[in-house]
């Protein structure tokens, strides 16, 4: 861990333990988290492994689901939801990224969407899902049975935990010997295949976890919400992930953290304001984005910064 990163990271555990007594709201915060989770956990497939997924929600809103129902109607202790969601979102993954690897670029892409559409519909169609009604009036219960969930700020420090968990887990991953792996991949793979490493084996683990970590994304938030609905398993939600992404910065550790509250925070002020519209100003901003700095946010300040420290010698 460089000194860059070290700094990084001793700021984003501080604000995390700070935050709730900001004045800001916990619910915001927490859901603000779930999303940041979900962007690392997509950044690691895109920014890492050069695998773009357009059914990432597939993974987010199925363990969001399955932690909602093993919760609500098997009488699931919290921690055991989301380890139950978690191992559902990880084999779906492995279900879904077993075909897609097949193919490449928008090939993949477009396996991923439609394999995510299927979900989707099952869920419409599935009577243990509530349909259309979602699954309402999720309990968040007692964390190992001694934390009152309840409470929002034992809530908060459970998510923040979750978060920090999948981050320094996507963070261990990427700083391995199979993360460089993936690394190459991106960069070029049928050199590594040429390499002798196993280029389908790596892609598929590299799913495997991401879908795993949105899952863990999906069942966090539905607990602090306390319900789920279509809404986390339709594509728009994969196309909102591919944002927050792309506006932190494809390839970065804290960008998709970055771009993750930036969304939140500009659904949370301006819905009440321009309500459908806000729809309107993300793909304005995308678009911008695309245009205008690439790298995003946390991609563009680092090369600035890079650069004036070249200027600085």
């Amino acid at each position: 861990m460089n000194n860059k990163t070290a700094v990084g990271f001793v700021l984003l555990v501080l604000l995390g333990l700070v935050a709730p007594y900001t004045g800001a709201y916990p619910i915001f915060l927490m859901k603000a988290l779930c999303f940041a989770l979900f962007a690392c956990a997509f950044n690691l497939l895109l920014g890492f492994t050069g695998l773009l997924s357009f059914g990432h929600a597939a993974f987010f809103g199925t363990a969001g689901y399955a932690a909602a129902y093993s919760i609500k109607a098997w009488g699931f202790a919290p921690e055991l939801g989301i380890l139950f969601a978690v191992t559902t979102a990880a084999l779906l993954g492995w279900a879904i990224g077993s075909l897609a690897i097949r193919r490449q670029g928008i090939y993949f892409a477009m396996i991923t969407l439609a394999m995510a559409q299927m979900i989707y519909f099952i869920c419409l169609q599935a009577k243990f899902t509530g349909a259309e009604d979602g699954l309402q009036g999720v309990p968040r219960g007692k964390l190992f049975g001694y934390f009152n969930l309840e409470d929002d700020i034992a809530m908060y420090y459970m998510v923040f935990a979750n978060f920090m968990i999948g981050f320094l887990l996507i963070y261990r991953t990427v700083h391995s010997p199979f993360g460089q792996v993936l690394k190459a991949i991106r960069e070029n793979e049928a050199r590594a295949l040429s390499l002798g490493y196993d280029v389908d084996k790596h892609k598929l683990l590299a799913f495997v976890i991401s879908a795993a970590l949105a899952g863990m994304a999906g069942a966090t938030k539905t607990i602090v919400l306390g319900f789920e609905t279509l809404t986390d398993v339709n594509w728009p939600q994969s196309g909102e992930v591919v944002l927050m992404t792309l506006i932190g910065g494809i390839g970065t550790m804290f960008g998709p953290v970055v771009g993750g509250f930036f969304i939140v925070t500009l659904e949370n002020e301006l819905a009440d304001k321009v309500g459908s519209w806000v729809q309107v100003i993300m793909g304005a901003i995308f678009v911008i984005c695309v245009l205008a700095f690439r790298r995003g946010i946390v991609g563009e300040l680092t090369a600035l910064f890079g650069r004036k420290k070249d200027v600085a010698v």
